[in-house]
Parts: C-alpha cells; sequence; structure tokens
C-alpha cells in the first residue's frame, strides 16, 4: 500500500458568490477513492459566514454555549456544535481588516454538500473532510483536526482485535479523519494560499453513505475527565456544592473520602496549628450505635430541659433522618491544641472563634472536593449538642469537640436549580 498527500494549488479568493465544489474540481485531478480535506475558512467564505465586526470578543461570545477555560483574555470554549476550541474558532486571520470568520454553521452538513457536488462534478467516488485548527491539552503546537465529515468513517475501533503478539486491544480506537487532516495540512501549509489537499491511497476508507460526520469524534460529557479548566472546575464544584438530603444505597468509596479529608486539612488555621481531626464511619453498625444514642440524648434533653411533648420531639429529631439514611458519615472535630490561654474572657473567646472558623473551613473543602468527587453531602450540628454522647460512642479523646456530622452518599435524586446569585447584596465597601 502507497499513501500520497498531494496539494490542490491554484484556487482563487473565495467569497460569498463562488461555487466552491466547481472551484475545486478545476484545481485538482482527482481519482476514485481520493479523500479531499478541506480548510474550514473557504468553507465559510463560500457559506457567507463573514462577519463585519470591530469587536472579535463580542462575536466569540455569539458563537460560545460554554466556557471551558479561561486565563486573561484568552478561552477555551464550546460552541453550538460540540467543539471544544479557543475563541470558538472566530478568526480574523486571511480575512479583511475589520471583519472575522466564523466557522461553518454546520460542518458535517457542509462537508455532505461539498462531496455531493464534487462527485456529481467529477462522476467520482469522493470523501470530504473539513479541518480546523486545534491546540491540544498536554501538548504544546497546533494542528487540523476534522470538524465535518462526509464518505467516510471517522473513527477506527480495533477493540476485540488481536495484536502481533496475541494480546485483545480492549481500548484502541483510532481517530482516522483528524490523522487524514493533520497529514492534509502537511501540504496545504498556514499562509501559502493552500486550502485544500486529496489523501490518495485509502479508497477503502471510503464509503457509498455520507455516514455520521464528526459527532463520533465529540467525547460526551459524562465521559469527559478534563471537561473545565482549573479555575472553572473549582468554581463549578462550589457552585453546584448542595446540601443532599436524599441518597441511594451505593456504598461511598472510602479512597474518595480519604481524598476529600486531604483537600480539607490544607485549610487555614491559627497560630500554624493543625485543628481538625475527621472521623471516619464506614460501619454501618457504628453509625446506628452512633445515631440511636444521639436520639436518645436529644430526646431527654427536649423534654427534660425544654418541656416539649412527644409529638414535638418526634417532629424535632425526624430532621436527623439524613443522618440515618446515609451511607457513610464523617464526623468533623475541632482540637484547640496550640491555641493561646489569656485570663480575660472576651480574648479566649476570641480564641476560640479563630479555631472555630478554621474546622468551618475545612469542613466547606470536604464539602467541595466530595462534590468534584461526584457524591452528595449534608453538614448536619446534631453532634454539637450532644458531645459528650458522641466522644463515648466513638471513644473519641476529651478534647475532640465533634461539630456536627456529615452525610455522604450519592444523590438520590438531582438538585433542584438554585437561583443565581450575584455579590452584591453581601459586600460593603469603604
Amino acid at each position: 500500500m502507497s499513501l500520497h498527500v498531494l496539494p490542490v494549488p491554484g484556487l482563487p479568493e473565495i467569497d460569498a458568490d463562488s461555487d466552491l465544489a466547481e472551484l475545486i474540481a478545476k484545481a485538482g485531478t482527482f481519482e476514485d477513492g481520493d479523500i479531499l480535506l478541506v480548510t474550514s475558512k473557504i468553507v465559510s467564505k463560500a457559506e457567507g459566514r463573514l462577519l463585519h465586526a470591530a469587536d472579535r470578543e463580542a462575536a466569540i461570545d455569539a458563537e460560545t454555549v460554554r466556557v471551558v477555560a479561561r486565563r486573561g483574555p484568552a478561552r477555551i470554549v464550546e460552541n453550538r456544535n460540540g467543539l471544544v476550541m479557543a475563541a470558538a474558532g472566530v478568526d480574523a486571520s486571511n480575512t479583511a481588516p475589520g471583519t472575522v470568520l466564523l466557522l461553518p454553521e454546520d460542518p458535517d452538513a457542509s462537508a455532505r454538500a461539498l462531496r455531493a457536488r464534487l462527485q456529481q462534478l467529477t462522476g467520482l467516488r469522493l470523501a470530504v473532510i473539513v479541518t480546523d485548527t486545534f491546540g491540544r491539552p498536554w501538548r504544546n503546537g497546533l494542528t487540523d483536526v476534522a470538524i465535518g465529515a462526509a464518505g467516510l468513517a471517522v473513527l477506527e475501533d480495533h477493540r476485540g482485535r488481536t495484536d502481533t503478539h496475541g494480546n485483545e486491544l480492549a481500548l484502541t480506537v483510532t481517530a482516522t479523519a483528524d490523522e487524514l487532516a493533520a497529514a492534509g495540512d502537511l501540504v496545504k501549509g498556514k499562509a501559502t494560499g493552500t486550502p485544500v489537499a486529496v489523501v490518495r491511497g485509502l479508497a477503502g476508507l471510503v464509503t457509498t453513505e455520507d455516514g455520521d460526520g464528526v459527532r463520533p469524534l465529540i467525547r460526551a460529557a459524562a465521559d469527559d475527565m478534563f471537561r473545565l479548566g482549573t479555575s472553572e472546575a473549582l468554581r463549578q464544584a462550589v457552585t453546584l456544592r448542595r446540601t443532599i438530603r436524599s441518597f441511594t444505597a451505593e456504598p461511598v468509596d472510602p479512597a474518595a473520602v480519604r481524598r476529600a479529608v486531604a483537600a480539607a486539612v490544607t485549610a487555614p488555621a491559627p497560630h500554624h496549628t493543625t485543628p481538625w481531626r475527621f472521623v471516619l464511619l464506614e460501619s454501618a453498625e457504628v453509625r446506628t450505635r452512633l445515631l440511636d444514642a444521639m436520639l436518645a440524648a436529644w430526646q431527654r434533653d427536649l423534654a427534660e430541659l425544654d418541656g416539649w411533648d412527644a409529638a414535638k420531639i418526634a417532629r424535632r429529631t425526624a430532621r436527623g433522618n439524613v443522618l440515618r439514611d446515609a451511607p457513610y458519615l464523617v464526623v468533623p472535630c475541632l482540637v484547640t491544641e496550640g491555641s493561646h490561654a489569656y485570663p480575660d474572657a472576651r480574648r479566649a473567646a476570641a480564641e476560640r472563634e479563630m479555631f472555630t472558623v478554621a474546622i468551618g473551613a475545612a469542613v466547606e473543602n470536604l464539602l467541595v472536593t466530595l462534590t468534584g468527587e461526584g457524591y452528595g453531602s449534608a453538614w448536619v450540628s446534631s453532634t454539637m449538642f450532644c458531645r459528650d454522647t458522641v466522644r463515648t460512642v466513638l471513644d473519641l479523646p476529651d478534647d475532640w469537640d465533634p461539630m456536627g456530622a456529615v452525610a455522604v452518599g450519592r444523590p438520590a435524586e438531582p438538585p433542584r436549580e438554585r437561583p443565581a446569585r450575584t455579590a452584591d447584596a453581601f459586600i460593603a465597601v469603604r
């Protein structure tokens, strides 16, 4: 088998009045089974996707459905076709000053239309790939990839085949269309005015039907481990953190909780101390024993100290069911070892408050990290009202102060939408 990658030179400047397929057919010499690689810029120009815009940023905003990452003025975004790329593909190069080029509105439809017209003009069986230049995570440098395709399968699935040593391939799926796009870019170049190339020698890839286009190349959100940039992922984890009160029976991964605790203990603390301890209740028997003892203590206090009747006590203690229904509990504890002693009550109270703020910061880190792990949580204050009982049941040191309990598990249902909040109502500027 031999493979040839050939430029198609001599194309004129393309505009909205151009018959792009006819111009390509006249410029090149083609054979049955050729794969044409067409730069998206000339497709956009032929489709009238030229925009007179002094503000490129506004054009990017209009083409963006989701910001993936932002660093200074640079943005990686998702466009309406699901393509994740810099600046939504809005391009100010190779176009007149004061104008920008948008990507084709539907690159797959563009590829299908171009293929149909080229096959009509040439009488040959062809495939068409519309390409654009992408950067890539983990690697420097740009390469062309397929953003639209017709007449070939964009992926080749090797799973289930065996290699030369007889090993079964379990993960290998080749991005054929992207490999072809990158090969074509080697002869097209970025500044030579050669926007079309031909790959010859792979006629077996060319199909009778147009096929599914590039959609199979676009990773589903559920499978995308790198869906957001670092700061965007952090903001989303904070925004998505909700109090979850209903959990599935799916067991919680103890390693995920330990990762969350590792994040928790990076919180700020006074005097270079480490005032946090986290008791992980991984045994159902221990959870039940603790909650039964806490319930008895609450019932006694509400009856003897507050004078509540049985019905009122039952309503109040039912709030603790979120802990009983969760498959995993974490009891954060405050340890004030290293705190400063003050003779007056005012400064002693302030010292205690400093440590209390530190445990709050640690628990917030814990909750946000659990959200990033896909778990829901609810921080419930119950243990703070019966600390001696908790210390006795869990056999904790006397100087460990339980600061509530965190229920952890997979949410039984998606949380309700939270109305957007701005910071204005919570800010005072002096």
